[in-house]
Protein backbone atom coordinates (compact mmCIF):
# COMPACT_ATOMS: atom_id res chain seq x y z
CA UNK A 1 0.00 0.00 0.00
CA UNK A 2 2.83 2.73 -0.64
CA UNK A 3 3.31 5.02 -3.83
CA UNK A 4 6.70 5.56 -2.70
CA UNK A 5 8.08 4.58 -6.27
CA UNK A 6 6.26 7.33 -8.05
CA UNK A 7 8.54 9.99 -9.88
CA UNK A 8 6.37 12.83 -8.25
CA UNK A 9 8.61 15.23 -10.59
CA UNK A 10 6.75 14.01 -13.64
CA UNK A 11 3.07 16.08 -13.72
CA UNK A 12 0.12 13.70 -14.00
CA UNK A 13 -3.62 14.16 -14.16
CA UNK A 14 -6.30 11.95 -12.67
CA UNK A 15 -10.14 13.09 -12.79
CA UNK A 16 -11.56 11.93 -9.18
CA UNK A 17 -14.11 14.53 -8.69
CA UNK A 18 -12.81 17.22 -10.12
CA UNK A 19 -9.64 17.29 -12.49
CA UNK A 20 -6.25 17.14 -10.64
CA UNK A 21 -2.84 18.53 -12.34
CA UNK A 22 -0.17 16.55 -9.53
CA UNK A 23 3.49 16.62 -9.66
CA UNK A 24 6.46 18.60 -8.61
CA UNK A 25 6.07 22.84 -10.48
CA UNK A 26 2.97 21.94 -11.73
CA UNK A 27 2.02 25.46 -10.26
CA UNK A 28 3.53 26.83 -13.32
CA UNK A 29 0.41 25.66 -15.46
CA UNK A 30 -2.07 28.22 -14.05
CA UNK A 31 -1.19 31.39 -16.23
CA UNK A 32 -1.66 29.44 -19.16
CA UNK A 33 -5.18 27.24 -17.99
CA UNK A 34 -6.56 31.03 -17.45
CA UNK A 35 -5.48 32.38 -20.60
CA UNK A 36 -7.56 28.81 -22.32
CA UNK A 37 -10.34 29.87 -20.76
CA UNK A 38 -10.36 33.49 -21.95
CA UNK A 39 -9.70 34.70 -18.22
CA UNK A 40 -7.82 37.61 -17.01
CA UNK A 41 -9.05 39.16 -13.46
CA UNK A 42 -8.28 36.70 -10.89
CA UNK A 43 -9.06 37.16 -7.55
CA UNK A 44 -6.23 35.04 -5.40
CA UNK A 45 -8.07 34.40 -1.99
CA UNK A 46 -5.44 33.68 1.05
CA UNK A 47 -4.92 34.01 4.49
CA UNK A 48 -2.33 36.83 5.61
CA UNK A 49 0.68 34.37 6.38
CA UNK A 50 0.63 32.70 2.85
CA UNK A 51 0.02 36.07 1.59
CA UNK A 52 3.63 36.83 2.41
CA UNK A 53 5.46 33.89 1.79
CA UNK A 54 7.79 33.54 -1.09
CA UNK A 55 6.35 31.06 -3.61
CA UNK A 56 2.93 33.45 -3.05
CA UNK A 57 4.37 36.40 -4.21
CA UNK A 58 5.88 34.50 -7.27
CA UNK A 59 2.43 32.85 -8.44
CA UNK A 60 1.15 36.56 -8.30
CA UNK A 61 4.19 38.09 -10.19
CA UNK A 62 3.84 35.05 -12.91
CA UNK A 63 0.35 35.57 -13.02
CA UNK A 64 1.19 39.60 -13.65
CA UNK A 65 3.19 38.94 -16.15
CA UNK A 66 1.50 36.16 -18.27
CA UNK A 67 -2.31 37.14 -17.42
CA UNK A 68 -2.98 40.40 -17.05
CA UNK A 69 -4.37 42.32 -13.30
CA UNK A 70 -4.50 39.76 -10.21
CA UNK A 71 -6.17 40.77 -7.00
CA UNK A 72 -5.18 39.23 -3.62
CA UNK A 73 -7.83 39.13 -1.17
CA UNK A 74 -6.13 37.78 2.25
CA UNK A 75 -8.38 39.45 4.84
CA UNK A 76 -9.57 36.20 6.98
CA UNK A 77 -9.84 34.93 10.18
CA UNK A 78 -7.67 31.38 10.48
CA UNK A 79 -11.59 29.77 11.58
CA UNK A 80 -13.29 31.91 8.78
CA UNK A 81 -16.03 34.05 9.49
CA UNK A 82 -19.76 35.24 7.73
CA UNK A 83 -17.59 39.12 7.69
CA UNK A 84 -14.87 37.83 5.38
CA UNK A 85 -16.84 36.19 2.73
CA UNK A 86 -18.69 39.19 2.58
CA UNK A 87 -15.55 41.92 2.47
CA UNK A 88 -13.91 39.26 -0.23
CA UNK A 89 -17.35 39.34 -2.70
CA UNK A 90 -17.31 43.20 -2.16
CA UNK A 91 -13.19 42.97 -3.44
CA UNK A 92 -14.44 40.78 -6.54
CA UNK A 93 -16.93 42.88 -7.27
CA UNK A 94 -15.23 46.29 -6.90
CA UNK A 95 -11.86 44.67 -8.62
CA UNK A 96 -14.23 43.53 -11.69
CA UNK A 97 -12.96 40.17 -11.09
CA UNK A 98 -13.72 37.08 -13.61
CA UNK A 99 -12.13 33.86 -11.70
CA UNK A 100 -11.60 32.95 -8.09
CA UNK A 101 -8.18 30.86 -7.20
CA UNK A 102 -8.21 29.76 -3.25
CA UNK A 103 -4.39 29.28 -2.49
CA UNK A 104 -3.99 28.32 1.00
CA UNK A 105 -5.32 25.92 3.48
CA UNK A 106 -8.33 25.02 4.75
CA UNK A 107 -9.74 28.51 5.64
CA UNK A 108 -8.28 29.85 2.20
CA UNK A 109 -10.35 27.64 0.74
CA UNK A 110 -13.60 27.83 2.85
CA UNK A 111 -13.54 31.48 1.86
CA UNK A 112 -12.58 31.33 -1.39
CA UNK A 113 -15.66 28.69 -1.99
CA UNK A 114 -18.16 30.93 0.06
CA UNK A 115 -17.01 33.53 -2.05
CA UNK A 116 -17.81 32.05 -5.15
CA UNK A 117 -21.15 31.32 -4.26
CA UNK A 118 -21.73 34.81 -3.11
CA UNK A 119 -21.09 36.46 -6.07
CA UNK A 120 -24.27 35.62 -7.80
CA UNK A 121 -26.52 34.56 -4.61
CA UNK A 122 -27.47 37.32 -3.16
CA UNK A 123 -29.52 35.96 0.01
CA UNK A 124 -28.97 36.15 3.43
CA UNK A 125 -25.06 34.05 3.37
CA UNK A 126 -26.55 31.56 5.97
CA UNK A 127 -29.67 30.97 4.01
CA UNK A 128 -27.49 28.86 1.85
CA UNK A 129 -26.75 26.67 5.28
CA UNK A 130 -26.97 22.89 4.04
CA UNK A 131 -28.09 21.73 7.46
CA UNK A 132 -31.43 23.70 7.20
CA UNK A 133 -31.46 22.55 3.37
CA UNK A 134 -30.51 25.53 1.98
CA UNK A 135 -28.39 24.21 -1.00
CA UNK A 136 -31.67 24.47 -2.84
CA UNK A 137 -31.07 28.37 -3.13
CA UNK A 138 -28.25 27.32 -5.08
CA UNK A 139 -29.68 27.88 -8.35
CA UNK A 140 -26.91 30.49 -10.55
CA UNK A 141 -23.64 29.50 -11.86
CA UNK A 142 -20.69 30.32 -9.67
CA UNK A 143 -17.92 32.41 -11.09
CA UNK A 144 -14.73 30.05 -12.66
CA UNK A 145 -13.49 28.32 -9.70
CA UNK A 146 -9.94 26.91 -8.88
CA UNK A 147 -8.09 25.63 -5.92
CA UNK A 148 -4.22 25.21 -4.74
CA UNK A 149 -3.25 23.35 -1.94
CA UNK A 150 -0.13 24.80 0.38
CA UNK A 151 -0.62 22.52 3.03
CA UNK A 152 -2.21 18.53 3.82
CA UNK A 153 -4.56 18.39 6.01
CA UNK A 154 -8.56 19.55 5.11
CA UNK A 155 -7.98 18.44 1.24
CA UNK A 156 -10.62 21.54 1.09
CA UNK A 157 -9.49 21.65 -2.26
CA UNK A 158 -11.59 18.85 -3.90
CA UNK A 159 -14.43 19.19 -1.80
CA UNK A 160 -17.80 20.92 -2.47
CA UNK A 161 -18.75 22.62 0.87
CA UNK A 162 -16.96 25.47 2.84
CA UNK A 163 -17.49 25.56 6.67
CA UNK A 164 -18.12 29.20 7.51
CA UNK A 165 -19.11 30.55 11.32
CA UNK A 166 -21.02 33.74 12.25
CA UNK A 167 -19.07 36.37 13.36
CA UNK A 168 -21.02 36.52 16.93
CA UNK A 169 -21.57 32.90 18.05
CA UNK A 170 -19.17 31.24 16.19
CA UNK A 171 -21.50 28.45 15.40
CA UNK A 172 -20.43 26.70 12.10
CA UNK A 173 -22.90 26.70 8.93
CA UNK A 174 -22.28 24.75 6.31
CA UNK A 175 -21.96 26.02 2.29
CA UNK A 176 -23.28 22.98 0.07
CA UNK A 177 -23.22 22.45 -3.65
CA UNK A 178 -22.05 20.33 -6.64
CA UNK A 179 -21.20 23.96 -8.36
CA UNK A 180 -18.73 24.60 -5.69
CA UNK A 181 -16.40 21.98 -6.84
CA UNK A 182 -13.06 23.33 -8.24
CA UNK A 183 -12.94 22.85 -11.92
CA UNK A 184 -9.14 22.24 -11.89
CA UNK A 185 -6.60 21.82 -8.92
CA UNK A 186 -3.24 22.04 -9.10
CA UNK A 187 -1.63 19.86 -6.45
CA UNK A 188 2.27 20.92 -6.11
CA UNK A 189 3.84 19.35 -3.37
CA UNK A 190 6.83 21.93 -3.53
CA UNK A 191 4.27 24.79 -2.62
CA UNK A 192 4.66 22.72 1.02
CA UNK A 193 7.95 21.87 1.69
CA UNK A 194 8.54 25.05 3.49
CA UNK A 195 5.77 24.45 6.13
CA UNK A 196 6.31 24.90 9.63
CA UNK A 197 7.11 21.54 11.12
CA UNK A 198 4.25 22.25 13.89
CA UNK A 199 1.57 23.28 10.99
CA UNK A 200 2.62 19.96 8.77
CA UNK A 201 2.10 17.97 11.65
CA UNK A 202 -1.79 19.32 12.67
CA UNK A 203 -2.66 19.67 8.86
CA UNK A 204 -1.54 15.73 8.75
CA UNK A 205 -3.08 14.63 11.79
CA UNK A 206 -6.45 16.04 10.33
CA UNK A 207 -6.39 14.47 7.26
CA UNK A 208 -5.53 11.27 9.28
CA UNK A 209 -8.77 12.21 11.62
CA UNK A 210 -10.55 12.25 8.25
CA UNK A 211 -9.67 9.02 6.87
CA UNK A 212 -9.68 6.93 10.17
CA UNK A 213 -13.35 8.55 10.92
CA UNK A 214 -14.78 7.99 7.34
CA UNK A 215 -13.55 4.74 7.34
CA UNK A 216 -14.99 3.60 10.38
CA UNK A 217 -18.35 6.31 10.05
CA UNK A 218 -22.21 4.63 10.08
CA UNK A 219 -23.02 5.19 6.68
CA UNK A 220 -22.57 2.93 3.44
CA UNK A 221 -19.95 3.80 1.08
CA UNK A 222 -17.55 0.59 0.34
CA UNK A 223 -15.37 3.20 -2.48
CA UNK A 224 -14.82 5.92 0.37
CA UNK A 225 -13.22 3.05 2.83
CA UNK A 226 -11.36 1.63 0.25
CA UNK A 227 -9.81 5.09 -0.43
CA UNK A 228 -9.48 5.90 3.44
CA UNK A 229 -7.26 2.97 4.27
CA UNK A 230 -4.98 3.79 1.41
CA UNK A 231 -5.24 7.12 2.85
CA UNK A 232 -4.30 6.08 6.51
CA UNK A 233 -1.61 3.74 4.82
CA UNK A 234 0.48 6.88 3.38
CA UNK A 235 0.05 9.13 6.21
CA UNK A 236 1.23 6.59 8.78
CA UNK A 237 4.16 6.24 6.71
CA UNK A 238 5.45 9.78 5.76
CA UNK A 239 3.68 12.08 8.25
CA UNK A 240 7.14 11.68 10.42
CA UNK A 241 9.57 12.62 7.81
CA UNK A 242 7.09 15.25 6.18
CA UNK A 243 7.22 16.98 9.50
CA UNK A 244 10.97 16.45 10.69
CA UNK A 245 13.09 15.64 7.43
CA UNK A 246 11.14 16.70 4.22
CA UNK A 247 11.79 15.36 1.15
CA UNK A 248 9.57 15.38 -2.19
CA UNK A 249 8.37 11.68 -1.41
CA UNK A 250 7.11 12.43 1.84
CA UNK A 251 5.29 15.75 1.08
CA UNK A 252 3.62 13.96 -2.22
CA UNK A 253 2.03 11.37 0.20
CA UNK A 254 1.00 13.82 2.82
CA UNK A 255 -0.58 15.75 -0.44
CA UNK A 256 -2.22 12.64 -1.72
CA UNK A 257 -3.46 11.33 1.42
CA UNK A 258 -5.11 14.81 2.53
CA UNK A 259 -7.01 14.77 -0.77
CA UNK A 260 -8.00 11.40 -0.38
CA UNK A 261 -9.59 11.90 3.00
CA UNK A 262 -11.96 14.67 2.03
CA UNK A 263 -12.91 11.93 -1.24
CA UNK A 264 -13.47 9.74 1.84
CA UNK A 265 -15.40 11.80 4.47
CA UNK A 266 -18.12 12.60 1.78
CA UNK A 267 -19.48 8.91 3.93
CA UNK A 268 -19.27 11.28 7.14
CA UNK A 269 -17.13 11.62 9.54
CA UNK A 270 -17.66 11.67 13.59
CA UNK A 271 -17.42 11.71 17.51
CA UNK A 272 -13.54 13.37 16.93
CA UNK A 273 -14.73 15.98 14.65
CA UNK A 274 -17.90 16.89 17.38
CA UNK A 275 -14.63 17.30 19.70
CA UNK A 276 -12.08 19.55 17.79
CA UNK A 277 -15.13 21.58 16.62
CA UNK A 278 -15.77 23.42 19.73
CA UNK A 279 -12.75 24.21 20.63
CA UNK A 280 -12.01 26.04 17.44
CA UNK A 281 -15.20 28.28 18.16
CA UNK A 282 -14.45 28.26 22.14
CA UNK A 283 -10.84 28.98 22.21
CA UNK A 284 -9.79 29.71 18.80
CA UNK A 285 -7.75 26.25 18.08
CA UNK A 286 -6.16 25.46 15.29
CA UNK A 287 -8.64 22.48 13.97
CA UNK A 288 -5.82 20.22 12.86
CA UNK A 289 -4.30 20.59 16.82
CA UNK A 290 -7.59 19.96 18.03
CA UNK A 291 -8.55 16.67 15.86
CA UNK A 292 -4.99 15.51 16.88
CA UNK A 293 -5.56 15.82 20.60
CA UNK A 294 -8.88 14.45 20.33
CA UNK A 295 -8.09 11.63 17.91
CA UNK A 296 -6.81 8.74 20.05
CA UNK A 297 -9.93 9.80 22.92
CA UNK A 298 -12.20 9.47 20.00
CA UNK A 299 -10.98 6.44 18.23
CA UNK A 300 -10.75 4.73 21.38
CA UNK A 301 -14.61 5.68 22.40
CA UNK A 302 -15.70 3.70 19.08
CA UNK A 303 -13.44 0.65 19.75
CA UNK A 304 -15.75 -1.86 21.15
CA UNK A 305 -18.74 -3.18 19.26
CA UNK A 306 -16.10 -2.57 16.02
CA UNK A 307 -13.24 -4.46 16.94
CA UNK A 308 -13.34 -6.04 13.13
CA UNK A 309 -13.18 -2.24 11.63
CA UNK A 310 -10.04 -1.50 14.15
CA UNK A 311 -8.46 -4.84 13.01
CA UNK A 312 -8.15 -3.32 9.38
CA UNK A 313 -7.06 -0.29 10.46
CA UNK A 314 -4.35 -2.07 12.48
CA UNK A 315 -3.63 -3.83 9.49
CA UNK A 316 -3.00 -1.16 7.29
CA UNK A 317 -0.91 0.77 10.23
CA UNK A 318 1.31 -2.66 10.38
CA UNK A 319 0.74 -3.41 13.57
CA UNK A 320 2.11 -6.40 15.49
CA UNK A 321 -0.65 -6.23 17.58
CA UNK A 322 -4.19 -6.18 15.72
CA UNK A 323 -5.92 -4.44 18.11
CA UNK A 324 -8.31 -1.46 18.71
CA UNK A 325 -6.26 -0.20 21.57
CA UNK A 326 -2.71 -0.81 19.55
CA UNK A 327 -4.52 2.07 17.19
CA UNK A 328 -5.13 3.76 19.91
CA UNK A 329 -1.59 3.89 20.69
CA UNK A 330 -0.02 4.13 17.39
CA UNK A 331 -2.33 7.02 16.94
CA UNK A 332 -0.56 8.86 20.89
CA UNK A 333 2.76 7.67 19.83
CA UNK A 334 2.55 9.61 16.87
CA UNK A 335 1.26 13.05 18.45
CA UNK A 336 4.44 12.19 20.46
CA UNK A 337 6.76 11.70 17.47
CA UNK A 338 5.51 14.83 15.81
CA UNK A 339 5.49 16.77 19.17
CA UNK A 340 2.07 17.52 19.39
CA UNK A 341 0.29 17.76 22.60
CA UNK A 342 -1.75 14.86 24.04
CA UNK A 343 -3.73 16.65 26.36
CA UNK A 344 -6.33 19.62 25.99
CA UNK A 345 -4.56 21.22 29.06
CA UNK A 346 -2.04 21.78 27.07
CA UNK A 347 -3.82 23.36 24.73
CA UNK A 348 -5.34 25.87 27.01
CA UNK A 349 -8.99 23.71 27.96
CA UNK A 350 -9.79 24.55 31.34
CA UNK A 351 -12.17 22.74 33.87
CA UNK A 352 -14.60 24.98 33.36
CA UNK A 353 -14.49 24.97 29.47
CA UNK A 354 -15.76 21.41 29.77
CA UNK A 355 -19.78 22.21 30.12
CA UNK A 356 -20.11 24.71 27.28
CA UNK A 357 -17.67 22.51 25.08
CA UNK A 358 -20.07 19.17 25.92
CA UNK A 359 -23.20 21.52 24.95
CA UNK A 360 -21.15 22.72 21.41
CA UNK A 361 -20.01 19.24 20.65
CA UNK A 362 -23.60 17.81 21.12
CA UNK A 363 -24.99 19.87 18.97
CA UNK A 364 -22.26 19.59 16.40
CA UNK A 365 -23.42 17.90 12.82
CA UNK A 366 -20.59 15.47 12.47
CA UNK A 367 -21.32 12.98 15.24
CA UNK A 368 -24.84 11.75 13.94
CA UNK A 369 -22.42 9.34 11.65
CA UNK A 370 -20.32 8.28 14.38
CA UNK A 371 -20.42 5.04 14.41
CA UNK A 372 -22.40 4.17 17.81
CA UNK A 373 -24.04 7.11 18.94
CA UNK A 374 -22.30 10.09 21.53
CA UNK A 375 -24.34 11.27 24.23
CA UNK A 376 -23.63 15.12 25.84
CA UNK A 377 -22.56 12.85 28.84
CA UNK A 378 -20.33 11.14 26.68
CA UNK A 379 -19.02 14.18 25.30
CA UNK A 380 -18.31 15.54 29.38
CA UNK A 381 -16.41 12.12 29.67
CA UNK A 382 -14.07 12.41 26.59
CA UNK A 383 -13.25 15.92 27.60
CA UNK A 384 -12.62 15.51 31.19
CA UNK A 385 -10.42 11.83 30.22
CA UNK A 386 -8.41 14.59 27.78
CA UNK A 387 -8.05 17.13 30.06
Amino acid sequence: MSINMTDFNTVRQYNFPTTIRFGAGVIKELPEHLKAQGLSRPLLVTDPLVAGLGFFKEIVEDLKAKVGSVEVFSDIHKNPVKSDVEKGGEAFKAGDRDSIIGIGGGAAMDVARAIALRIHHHRDLFDYDDLIGGDQYVTEEVPYFITVPTTSGTGSEVGRSAIISEDDTHRKRILFSPKLLAKIVYADPLLTMDLPAFVTAATGMDALTHNLEAYVAKMFHPMCEGIALQGVSLIVRSIVQATHEPDLASRSNMMIASLMGAVAFQKGLGVVHSLAHPLSSLLDTHHGLANAVNLPYGMRFNVSGFEDKFRQIARTMDLKDESGEAVVEKLFALNKELKLPVKLRDVGVKEEHIETLSDLAFADFCHPNNPKPVSREDFKKLYREAL
